[in-house]
């Protein structure tokens, strides 16, 4: 029965009859276009975590921190942990994305920049997206192939999981994809946590697992390696300018009724995935002892064929339980994606460019349509990615191309329109000049084999330019370029950015009722302006006593997560 027990296949059928139900029901609450793109804003604070924590936690993940951990040690969480120091961030910045009162990241571009460079963010943000639904599906691709054997391909897996997940967020949109992943956010949790005892017990125990491995940087958070202090701090900064620009930043941030569901939301639900990431990595140091050098030739194997090795030993339907709790945290964040890229084609570019003045009903269709057409784009990214871990290091490179500008624009009024499209684009230009251009077997481009050998060698690892350091070069380019020109190009319209500024600064009311993008309700009154910086070209607030307190916790929350891991490997 393609490599499973007719038990596991009743779990699984049992999971995808459920959610799937859930999912096609929440489409009777899609009344207009911003319910199916935002769900109206009516989420609380458990259902605004478990959306941050489902959507933000997948298996590709798992597969990712496990398959890294094997090859390189304990180091490889950081890649899921370069999201662990800028997390206090998020509490702050939370609160701008529901002050907007927009559907889109789309629409924060348009009114600071104007609708040239929404249309440049939205085809950049369509991109982004599809890249991260394709690795997604890719990473759990890899883990059905391992836990079955072979007996179902990756590719076999990928097609499956997509028409279920594309069923219910077609219809149901944002409030699908919220209403699942209650459920499918605690079977995550199962997914991180089913393996790790019967792989610990395997090895003996933490002690065993500290014996058995002989090399000490394995067991190292920072190791002598690729994955350094220098590595971890600048994919964290890298983290930090790209998090405001992904366009499902403002589903996660602003879906609440108020700001606070959006900031306890995005930091609790992101804490949650911290706490799973600590058992992936725990699971790829098993492996290491497990598995000798060499035995799996595909390391992104590693997660399914422990589960394949260890689970039928314990007891019938483990793996069907297994596998429905992965397709649930793929799945989960796949129809979230989904839904946000449908919005930003239908708000920010058919709505904007191509088709206007349109009933409503007219753009929900267009959303529909556009969800699928992503989608498949997604899955030819899937089939022609090479590793799991290659597509997470372009969805952290592509997803930094248009945070310089929104960074800039929050906080310097004299940011322009030229300014965003020069170092926006200089940004992309850096990052596609470092990288390999290929198509198939026909390498446009390729700067290691070109000009890596140029380098001086400390910008060089495994001689190719060093993931931090190509960072460091386009970074740099980007917010050097938009400054400059800037400086010396035409201010945006001091109305626009009078409206802007207004909404960021005046809170959510309880109850306040949708209005179009940065727009305040009737009767509402700007808050006033009140800046850390006394220059009328810079709009830095004076931090709120809750803010300063959330950012405080959320820093010994980081520290308390970093001191138990060392705690456990130490």
């Amino acid at each position: 029965m393609l490599g499973l027990q007719l038990i596991d296949w009743l779990v699984i059928i049992v999971y995808l009859a459920v959610i799937t139900l859930i999912g096609v029901r929440a489409a009777k609450k899609v009344r207009s276009a911003a319910s199916f793109f935002i769900g109206d804003r009516k989420f609380g604070k458990v259902m605004m975590s478990f959306f941050m924590f489902g959507s933000g936690t997948h298996s590709e993940q798992a597969v990712g921190v496990a398959a890294k951990t094997y090859h390189s040690g304990a180091s490889g969480i950081w890649y899921q942990w370069l999201w662990l120091l800028v997390t206090p961030f998020f509490w702050v910045i939370a609160p701008f994305f529901r002050r907007m009162r927009a559907v889109t990241t789309g629409d924060y571009f348009e009114v600071r920049y104007g609708r040239s460079v929404s249309g440049l963010y939205a085809a950049m943000g369509i991109f982004q997206l599809l890249v991260a639904i394709g690795v997604m599906l890719k990473g759990s691709g890899a883990l059905v192939e391992a836990v079955s054997g072979g007996a179902i391909t990756s590719n076999l897996a990928i097609i499956v999981m997509t028409v279920i997940f594309v069923i219910y967020g077609v219809a149901g949109g944002l409030s699908a994809a919220i209403a699942t992943n209650l459920i499918q956010g605690l079977l995550t949790v199962v997914l991180s946590f089913i393996i790790l005892p019967f792989a610990l017990n395997e090895v003996g125990g933490m002690s065993g697992l500290r014996e058995s491995v002989s090399d000490p940087a394995m067991l190292s958070l920072v190791a002598p390696g690729e994955i350094t202090f220098f590595f971890i701090t600048i994919i964290a900064f890298n983290a930090l300018v790209a998090w405001v620009a992904m366009p499902e930043t403002m589903a996660n941030c602003a879906a609440g009724k108020t700001e606070m569901e959006g900031r306890m939301g995005v930091t609790v639900g992101i804490f949650g995935k911290r706490v799973c990431t600590i058992a992936w990595m725990l699971t790829g140091l098993c492996a290491v002892t497990l598995y000798a050098a060499g035995e799996l030739e595909n390391v992104d194997l590693v997660y399914g064929q422990m589960a394949r090795d260890l689970l039928p030993r314990i007891g019938p339907g483990l793996i069907g339980l297994f596998i429905a709790s992965m397709l649930a945290s793929v799945m989960s964040t796949c129809d979230s994606l989904m839904v946000v890229a449908s919005g930003l084609f239908t708000e920010n570019i058919y709505k904007r460019f191509l088709v206007l003045g349109k009933a409503d009903k007219h753009y929900t269709f267009v959303g529909r349509i556009a969800s699928v057409l992503i989608v498949l784009c997604s899955i030819y990214f899937a089939f022609n990615l090479r590793s799991v871990v290659q597509g997470l290091e372009i969805f952290w490179e592509i997803s930094a191309v248009m945070g310089v500008a929104f960074w800039v624009g929050l906080f310097w009024r004299r940011a322009t329109v030229a300014g965003a499209w020069a170092g926006s684009l200089a940004n992309l230009g850096a990052l596609i000049f470092t990288s390999k251009i290929s198509f198939g077997n026909f390498v446009v481009w390729d700067f290691n084999a070109n000009l890596a050998q140029k380098l001086p060698a400390f910008m060089l690892w495994d001689n190719e330019l060093y993931l931090p350091w190509k960072m460091i070069i386009y970074l740099s380019i980007g917010f050097a370029v938009l400054i400059v020109v800037s400086l010396f190009t035409r201010r945006v319209a001091a109305e626009n950015l009078d409206r802007l500024y207004a909404c960021l600064r005046t809170p959510i009311g309880p109850d306040e009722p949708e209005t179009e993008p940065f727009t305040l309700p009737a009767g509402v009154e700007p808050a006033p302006r009140k800046a850390l910086v006394r220059h009328p070209d810079f709009e830095i607030p004076v931090p709120t006593l809750v803010g300063v307190v959330g950012f405080v916790a959320a820093w010994i929350g980081v520290a308390l997560l970093i001191g138990t891991v060392y705690w456990i490997i130490g």
